[in-house]
């Protein structure tokens, strides 16, 4: 286990059995300001993920013994600190069961160090209360049965809380806001996700499905979020239904 400490840096677990690519990350992550903490086996790096230690998790996919996929379980029974996942390179497969598992992003291996500290600052901006230096947050707003406070990062359907994770979150908030209107998939990527659309990047449309399952349907059995083909996704309501706390 390899630790560089730094005062006052955000903590970073780095879950890889690659030793050799562990450091690489660990000396650029460290010169970037992070903390980071590198776990080599998924056993201990589930363990340690839980201890409430850390801001986000880099994880790797493809381990002996508990792979990737196995940690991310273990950590979403529990919590929903955030998780970047490692992927093989050109395994679609790979992403999609990542994220349909509640993974906030993935990062194809190889990658450059410089975007993988961008992914990192991007969900951790998302994830940050506003009193540590994240984005003032909009005010309080409800849709029909859902209630969404920003603030808190709270979300109840028929007053039951929800558990979401961060891009969850984000993506139901910015949904939320433009209820009745499409939102296009470009926008969605780059304000939810922190990066540029790509036409072959399918990860919104993962966390669009995780989603549905998570806030359930409408009183009627139709989905609250609508797909418009070749354009983006909708929010199910009625102007009248929308209002601001």
């Amino acid at each position: 286990m390899d630790t560089q400490i730094k005062s006052n840096a955000e903590q970073i677990l780095v879950i890889d059995d690659d030793v050799e690519l562990c450091k690489l990350v660990t000396r650029y992550l460290t010169r970037e300001g992070f903390q980071i903490e590198a776990v080599h086996g998924g056993a201990s790096g589930a363990e340690r993920a839980l201890s409430g230690n850390y801001a986000l998790v880099v994880l790797d996919v493809m381990m002996p013994g508990i792979n990737g996929f196995e940690v991310l379980r273990r950590i979403r029974v529990e919590s929903r600190l955030p998780v970047l996942m490692l992927t093989a390179k050109g395994d679609a497969l790979d992403r999609v069961l990542g994220l349909e598992m509640g993974a906030d992003d993935y990062l194809p291996k190889p990658f450059n160090p410089q975007e993988l500290a961008a992914r990192i600052r991007a969900i951790l901006r998302r994830a940050r209360p506003v009193e540590q230096g994240g984005h003032a947050p909009s005010p309080p707003v409800v849709v029909g049965d859902v209630e969404m406070n920003p603030g808190s990062r709270v979300v109840r359907r028929g007053g039951e809380t929800i558990s979401l994770t961060t891009a969850e979150f984000d993506l139901l908030e910015e949904l939320l806001h433009a209820a009745g209107q499409v939102v296009g998939r470009e926008k969605l990527t780059r304000d939810v996700l922190g990066r540029e659309f790509s036409p072959f990047d399918r990860s919104i449309d993962t966390h669009v499905c995780n989603l549905r399952k998570k806030i359930g349907l409408l009183a009627d059995r139709t989905e609250r979020i609508k797909g418009v083909r070749g354009i983006g996704y909708l929010y199910v309501a009625p102007e009248d239904l929308r209002s601001q706390i």
